[in-house]
């Protein structure tokens, strides 16, 4: 009856469209309550991570729903996004019957609600059904993202009167008339066809009907006869680079050839296959052309080169030749693509091949609803006036329609999606789906203080492509640039106008609108509405897919979001992390969240002690709120461990064997993600991301060039090879994935500028009041730099390292204002020569961040390597005296003296276990109190004794039953009883022991070799949870002298089970998932407790 009720008062509720221009009194009075009613909850959930709740297929339960928030609860979660992901006629055969809009759907959402209000979660729902990214069903053709499309069309002069000119093809019935243009010409372009193709060495044509090659070899067209070219378009099979790296020579006879050409690929991400590639050619003559390819000199791929992080291998479907003079690779400067390349040379597009203004006429068509229009009888007078004999005419008819991109990954909502430049159409979006979860919220919260469980407004990491048209874009353009673009529109199809300054300039400014509009119409808009529902806003990252700066739309968020995976170096995105970092930093936003630990192919050997040294390095760069992924609900209580995103992980749910258990790495997460949300960041190094669009932060490796001093010689030589990529080395990883060997890895690039830390900014950061304080950088009250850098020409900036005169003005006036400006490459292997000395000194592969607050300090400290580490950390700008060292995963400090060493440095001694971290506080300040006093040691001491069993090891597998008794701890995996080696799940081993001497606190019980994660009792008291090293736990408050009983609860991954179901041995019943990737090859994991025990 509640939830009907509170369904009904959804429906009653609904927002109008109309009210968004909310009076005074809301915004002044109501919204700042309904902030601060909020805030409460949300403070206290602020360093708890959360996780993603995934509804797959419309296979939703309530038995399911509340064992999934029950189980968050527990684990120590602060809260969940929910997702509902894909329909249920998508995979029938799990009988969903919740798709999205469903009354049982929303049933089930006001069910999910309510149970999270009781639980004190909080929820966080996506600005659309599925995670990409705002679309739905209400999303009309003209509403949704748009791009330009174009007809064109030569005809005789003697002709052109009779020309019905075609109108450009739309999607879904939809087709808007931008402007039309003739261009009068004295040669017609030829596109060619080769009259014969022969191909050398490893080139063959594959069944499909492309050009495919493993080994060096090239392609020859004999073009029957001698033409003249001016420009090739490649379409690549599928997204293969390398058709995009051969290189063009020309030839009279066949014999002796001419080097035309060597292309390259533009800087692109992964969704990236709409397009193909047109290249401007100097323009040449001849009979033959040639594309020679090699994989030699491909690159090891990145986020901003996907597609070259797989082997090497030609795909080419087709190579056009032709007369036309082309914009260099127009298709991405044209917003068509994310995608970066050079500006058009002289040399390729010499200037008598452009088109002046003058040298074309904006026309008139009788019916712009035609499919095929005549021109208006006052335009072409103009055209005679204008134009005397030319001998054909070039017909342009422009317009605009839906890029047909639609929220893919939804169910029952799914639709176009929104376009990201029309507010109008951004509310709609809103009040058609979170508008209705945040009433249904507000409506089971009713009468209760404070808010409803929805807090969070969401948008995920765009994967809807991009745009390059939309609301009001023409009258945008004149308003942002001061010039009309419908002026210089063929400029968009690639057609050269003016000269190549002025063509790249205008697509230029076509790209900088994009990004603007982006900004101003979309994320304000959504922010906005968040802010009047009393709500948050979260976003991630819009890069690599839409023409976008990386960091400016964090401007808008709340909390910045980006994403890093695990085990999945193809799909990880450090890119995404740096873009949140910094946005995060130069904004001023305190949190920085991020999606963690998705793997493409989940194999079920994910452990809590896999995960610490990724959650740890993310923190290190500046990382303080983790989202885990994902959780899928699993709809069913008798299928374990049930559904999952079809096998992408991470598998944190509810029915994961040790999620119960990892309650204590959760727990090492807040105590971390507290500090780091203490104070702010201490970051020296600003360095400027350019001024090309798109464009990001900038990773590490691209910022060797400009501080090679600082990364030292070895890093220098170790990327050189690593960009030559000689032979082109590859790996695997995870099962079943073969990739370049060499794609950037953040795990080998811990602490890169030794001591120091930098954030990439943008122009935007520039132009903020306030930006010069004390001879630093100061874009935020996060934020401090002394050093800024400039780099020269790079792969993300290839023609606009000079600096507008606008950046350039700021540059100065920082420059004057004292801060260090470096913008060439810096040799220095610090930054003393500026005042800069180190924040810390540490050995190689021991990450740190540093906050700072109220002249108190707090530095992290992560040891990245697998085995135990001693070393002295130096402090340079720290005084010397006390400091504390604090151990999160056990909430143990302990208060050390910190002497000078021989340079003058405060130093301290700490021993670090693999993957081990600590926090060092310096000053009076705190942002926890401490609890236990001294540290636990990494290792046995030397006086630690074997513990003793007085009796054999009784041992439960408890999900099967099993008993045994074993003499000496085994693997249970090497058992010949298929009901215990492919057991996974709960092994329960209980013995006595003698302690011959009363105990001290202080007593400690090693574990020795765990697979995976260890609960011990001692004498029926909880003594803690080892899940990484060191497998140690403090047992003195249990222990009795005498004889003490001993028990120890052991889990394992699902990986044995798995694979002993999907041979027909299941350990047990009721063992399914529909995540079907496995570890490669047929050998088990060790299970179970290994030891050998010990007692110190």
């Amino acid at each position: 009856m509640f939830i009907a009720k509170a369904l009904r008062a959804q429906s009653h509720n609904m927002i109008n469209a109309k009210s968004q221009n909310m009076k005074i009194f809301k915004r002044t009075v109501i919204l700042p309550l309904m902030l601060l009613s909020a805030s409460t909850l949300m403070a206290q959930n602020d360093a708890k991570p959360w996780t993603f709740w995934y509804w797959m297929y419309g296979a939703v339960s309530k038995a399911g729903i509340h064992a999934d928030l029950t189980a968050m609860k527990d684990e120590g979660l602060g809260g969940a996004f929910l997702m509902p992901i894909r329909s249920a006629k998508e995979r029938p055969e799990y009988g969903g019957d919740a798709d999205a809009l469903t009354p049982k759907f929303w049933n089930m959402a006001a069910y999910a609600l309510q149970q999270a209000d009781s639980l004190g979660l909080e929820m966080g729902i996506h600005i659309c059904d599925g995670f990409a990214l705002a679309g739905g069903p209400w999303i009309k053709p003209e509403e949704s993202m748009q791009q330009v499309v174009w007809t064109d069309t030569i005809v005789a002069a003697k002709d052109i009167e009779r020309l019905a000119v075609e109108r450009p093809a739309g999607r879904l019935g939809y087709y808007e008339d931008i402007a039309a243009y003739a261009i009068p010409l004295q040669e017609k372009w030829l596109t060619y066809t080769p009259a014969a193709v022969s191909t050398e060495g490893g080139v063959s044509k594959s069944d499909k009907g492309y050009y495919i090659a493993f080994t060096p070899g090239a392609i020859i067209n004999d073009m029957g006869r001698t033409v003249t070219i001016r420009s090739v378009r490649i379409r690549p099979n599928g997204t293969s680079i390398q058709a995009l790296r051969v290189s063009i020579s020309a030839s009279a006879d066949g014999k002796t050839w001419k080097p035309i050409r060597q292309l390259q690929p533009p800087r692109q991400g992964w969704q990236n296959n709409g397009h193909a590639y047109t290249y401007a050619l100097k323009p040449f003559s001849a009979r033959y052309v040639k594309l020679s390819w090699t994989p030699e000199g491909s690159e090891p791929g990145a986020e901003d080169l996907d597609a070259d992080k797989w082997k090497p291998t030609l795909k080419l479907q087709e190579a056009i030749f032709s007369s036309e003079p082309k914009i260099d690779n127009w298709e991405g400067k044209a917003g068509q693509e994310w995608r970066i390349a050079p500006e058009t040379s002289a040399t390729d597009l010499p200037d008598e091949l452009y088109i002046q203004p003058s040298g074309m006429e904006r026309i008139t068509l009788r019916d712009s609803h035609a499919a095929g229009s005549s021109i208006a009888p006052a335009s072409l007078r103009l055209l005679k006036q204008h134009f005397k004999k030319p001998k054909y005419y070039r017909i342009m008819r422009f317009g605009h329609t839906t890029t047909g991109q639609t929220n893919a990954t939804a169910g029952g909502a799914k639709g176009l999606e929104v376009d990201k430049f029309n507010p109008q159409a951004v509310n709609k979006q809103v009040d058609n789906w979170f508008a209705r979860f945040k009433h249904l919220s507000d409506s089971i919260h009713a009468g209760k203080p404070g808010n409803g469980p929805v807090t969070t407004l969401h948008v995920d990491s765009w994967e809807c492509g991009t745009q390059n048209w939309g609301y009001h874009f023409a009258d945008e353009f004149q308003q942002t640039h001061g010039y009309d673009l419908l002026d210089w529109l063929p400029a968009m199809a690639g057609v050269p106008l003016a000269s190549a300054e002025k063509s790249e300039q205008v697509l230029h400014d076509v790209r900088l609108l994009v990004n603007s509009l982006l900004n101003k119409c979309f994320f304000a808009t959504v922010r906005d509405r968040a802010h009047a529902m009393g709500v948050r806003f979260t976003s991630e990252s819009v890069a690599p897919t839409m023409v976008a700066d990386g960091i400016d739309h964090y401007d808008y968020a709340d909390i910045p979001m980006g994403e890093f995976w695990l085990n999945s170096p193809t799909h990880d995105k450090p890119n995404d992390m740096l873009d949140a970092i910094s946005g995060a930093h130069i904004y001023g936003k305190n949190i920085v969240q991020a999606e963690g630990f998705t793997e493409v192919r989940g194999v079920w050997d994910e452990t809590p002690a896999m995960l610490k040294p990724y959650f740890d390095r993310f923190l290190a760069l500046g990382m303080n709120k983790i989202t885990l992924h994902v959780n899928a609900l699993n709809p069913w209580t008798d299928r374990k461990p049930g559904m999952t995103l079809d096998g992408i992980g991470l598998f944190f749910q509810r029915d994961q064997t040790w999620y119960k258990d990892a309650k204590p790495m959760i727990d090492y997460m807040t105590r971390c993600q507290h500090i780091m949300q203490w104070g702010h960041p201490v970051t020296d190094i600003a360095v400027f991301n350019g001024e090309e669009m798109p464009r990001r932060a900038l990773t590490p490796d691209r910022l060797v060039p400009m501080l090679p001093g600082l990364f030292g010689g070895k890093r220098v030589e170790s990327e050189r090879i690593r960009l030559a990529n000689v032979g082109q080395p590859m790996t695997e990883g995870p099962v079943g994935v073969r990739h370049s060997a060499g794609i950037l890895d953040l795990k080998d690039w811990i602490n890169p500028l030794h001591g120091y830390q930098y954030d990439s900014f943008n122009a935007s950061a520039l132009s903020k009041s306030g930006t010069l304080n004390n001879g630093c950088f100061t874009p935020s009250a996060n934020a401090s730099y002394k050093i800024v850098v400039i780099p020269q020409a790079r792969r993300m900036n290839p023609s606009r390292a000079a600096l507008s005169a606008e950046v350039a003005k700021r540059i100065a006036q920082l420059r004057q204002g004292g801060v260090v400006v470096i913008d060439k490459p810096y040799l220095g292997a610090d930054l003393t020569a500026y005042g800069l000395k180190p924040d810390v000194l540490l050995p190689e592969n021991i990450a740190y961040a540093h906050r700072a607050h109220n002249g108190s300090d707090v530095y992290f400290i992560a040891n990245q390597r697998d085995s135990a580490l001693s070393f002295t950390a130096v402090f340079p700008r720290m005084k010397a005296g006390k400091a504390t060292l604090y151990d999160a995963r056990f909430n143990r400090y302990a208060n050390v003296v910190t002497p000078v060493n021989s340079s003058g440095y405060t130093s301290v001694e700490m021993t670090l276990p693999a993957h081990g971290s600590l926090f060092v506080f310096f000053g009076t300040d705190s942002p926890m109190p401490l609890s236990t006093e001294s540290l636990l040691p990494t290792q046995p001491g030397r006086q630690a004794k074997e513990l003793k069993p007085l009796q054999p090891w009784s041992v439960l597998l408890k999900e099967n039953g099993k008993n045994m008794a074993w003499q000496q701890l085994t693997d249970w995996s090497k058992s010949s009883d298929d009901s215990v080696r492919y057991f996974s799940g709960h092994a329960v081993y209980q013995t006595t022991f003698r302690s011959p001497q009363s105990p001290a606190s202080a007593t400690r019980l090693w574990l020795g070799e765990v697979h995976d994660v260890a609960s011990v009792w001692v004498n029926g008291i909880y003594c803690g949870t080892a899940w990484t090293e060191p497998y140690c736990v403090e047992i003195g408050k249990a222990l009795r002298k005498g004889t003490n009983n001993l028990r120890i609860e052991v889990v394992n991954t699902w990986a044995n089970a798995l694979r002993g179901a999907d041979s027909g041995k299941a350990p047990y019943a009721g063992i399914w998932t529909n995540a079907r990737y496995r570890l490669k090859g047929d050998a088990l994991l060790p299970a179970g407790l290994l030891g050998p025990l010990k007692i110190d």
